[in-house]
Protein backbone atom coordinates (compact mmCIF):
# COMPACT_ATOMS: atom_id res chain seq x y z
CA UNK A 1 0.00 0.00 0.00
CA UNK A 2 1.34 3.43 -0.89
CA UNK A 3 1.20 5.29 2.92
CA UNK A 4 1.84 8.49 1.16
CA UNK A 5 -1.17 8.61 -1.59
CA UNK A 6 -3.29 7.35 1.71
CA UNK A 7 -2.50 10.15 4.74
CA UNK A 8 -4.89 12.65 2.50
CA UNK A 9 -7.80 10.66 2.51
CA UNK A 10 -7.45 9.14 5.93
CA UNK A 11 -7.23 12.65 6.89
CA UNK A 12 -10.33 14.03 5.29
CA UNK A 13 -12.03 10.27 6.74
CA UNK A 14 -10.49 11.23 10.32
CA UNK A 15 -12.06 14.93 10.01
CA UNK A 16 -15.05 13.69 9.44
CA UNK A 17 -15.21 10.89 12.07
CA UNK A 18 -14.41 13.36 14.21
CA UNK A 19 -17.30 15.97 13.42
CA UNK A 20 -19.52 13.27 13.86
CA UNK A 21 -18.52 12.65 17.53
CA UNK A 22 -18.49 16.20 18.33
CA UNK A 23 -21.71 16.56 17.53
CA UNK A 24 -22.84 13.05 19.30
CA UNK A 25 -21.18 14.16 22.20
CA UNK A 26 -22.92 17.98 22.31
CA UNK A 27 -26.64 16.23 20.92
CA UNK A 28 -26.41 12.38 22.15
CA UNK A 29 -29.88 12.16 21.93
CA UNK A 30 -29.89 12.65 18.00
CA UNK A 31 -27.57 9.60 18.14
CA UNK A 32 -29.57 7.54 20.07
CA UNK A 33 -26.83 7.85 22.57
CA UNK A 34 -27.14 8.93 26.58
CA UNK A 35 -24.46 10.89 27.83
CA UNK A 36 -22.42 9.82 30.79
CA UNK A 37 -23.78 11.87 33.75
CA UNK A 38 -22.12 15.09 34.47
CA UNK A 39 -18.83 14.71 36.04
CA UNK A 40 -18.52 11.15 34.95
CA UNK A 41 -15.15 10.21 35.11
CA UNK A 42 -15.16 9.38 31.27
CA UNK A 43 -15.69 12.86 30.99
CA UNK A 44 -12.46 14.24 32.91
CA UNK A 45 -10.44 11.36 31.90
CA UNK A 46 -11.06 12.72 28.05
CA UNK A 47 -10.40 16.34 28.77
CA UNK A 48 -7.06 15.33 31.04
CA UNK A 49 -6.31 13.58 27.62
CA UNK A 50 -6.55 16.23 25.29
CA UNK A 51 -5.44 18.61 27.81
CA UNK A 52 -1.77 17.14 27.52
CA UNK A 53 -2.27 15.83 23.72
CA UNK A 54 -2.00 19.59 23.55
CA UNK A 55 0.49 20.49 25.90
CA UNK A 56 2.65 17.46 24.19
CA UNK A 57 2.12 19.27 21.03
CA UNK A 58 2.91 22.90 22.11
CA UNK A 59 6.17 21.23 23.11
CA UNK A 60 6.85 19.31 19.96
CA UNK A 61 6.64 23.13 18.26
CA UNK A 62 8.70 24.64 20.98
CA UNK A 63 11.59 22.11 19.37
CA UNK A 64 11.27 22.87 15.79
CA UNK A 65 13.76 24.37 13.74
CA UNK A 66 10.87 26.51 12.32
CA UNK A 67 7.59 27.23 14.43
CA UNK A 68 4.69 25.25 12.44
CA UNK A 69 2.37 28.51 12.03
CA UNK A 70 -0.64 26.73 11.01
CA UNK A 71 -0.32 25.07 14.09
CA UNK A 72 0.30 27.66 15.98
CA UNK A 73 -3.23 29.10 14.43
CA UNK A 74 -4.86 26.02 15.56
CA UNK A 75 -3.73 26.95 19.24
CA UNK A 76 -4.48 29.80 19.24
CA UNK A 77 -8.27 28.88 18.27
CA UNK A 78 -8.11 26.00 20.35
CA UNK A 79 -7.40 28.33 23.31
CA UNK A 80 -9.90 30.95 22.57
CA UNK A 81 -12.38 28.50 22.41
CA UNK A 82 -11.76 27.17 25.49
CA UNK A 83 -12.02 30.69 27.15
CA UNK A 84 -15.44 30.78 25.34
CA UNK A 85 -17.09 27.91 26.19
CA UNK A 86 -15.81 28.78 30.16
CA UNK A 87 -17.10 32.07 29.88
CA UNK A 88 -20.59 30.74 28.97
CA UNK A 89 -20.23 28.18 31.49
CA UNK A 90 -20.20 30.68 33.93
CA UNK A 91 -22.63 32.82 32.88
CA UNK A 92 -24.86 29.56 33.02
CA UNK A 93 -23.82 28.82 36.30
CA UNK A 94 -22.36 25.32 35.19
CA UNK A 95 -18.68 26.35 36.28
CA UNK A 96 -17.15 28.94 39.52
CA UNK A 97 -14.72 31.31 39.45
CA UNK A 98 -12.01 29.45 39.53
CA UNK A 99 -12.27 27.48 36.85
CA UNK A 100 -13.02 30.61 34.93
CA UNK A 101 -9.97 31.68 36.07
CA UNK A 102 -7.75 28.82 34.89
CA UNK A 103 -9.74 29.61 31.16
CA UNK A 104 -8.47 32.91 31.37
CA UNK A 105 -4.77 31.56 31.51
CA UNK A 106 -6.00 30.01 27.93
CA UNK A 107 -7.03 33.75 26.81
CA UNK A 108 -3.96 34.88 27.46
CA UNK A 109 -2.09 32.27 25.61
CA UNK A 110 -4.40 32.51 22.51
CA UNK A 111 -3.88 36.53 22.36
CA UNK A 112 -0.08 35.84 22.99
CA UNK A 113 -0.17 33.12 20.03
CA UNK A 114 -2.25 35.35 17.86
CA UNK A 115 0.72 38.35 18.72
CA UNK A 116 3.52 35.88 17.63
CA UNK A 117 1.29 35.27 14.47
CA UNK A 118 1.18 38.64 13.62
CA UNK A 119 4.37 39.61 14.49
CA UNK A 120 6.04 36.94 12.20
CA UNK A 121 3.99 37.51 9.24
CA UNK A 122 5.95 37.76 6.42
CA UNK A 123 4.93 40.64 4.09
Amino acid sequence: MNFAAAIRPALWLGAAFNSVVALSLLVPAAFGLAPPPAGAEFNTWILAWFVALFGAAYAWMARQPAVPRPLVALAAVGKAGVFVIALACMARGIIGAPAFAVAVGDLLFALGFLAWLRASRTR
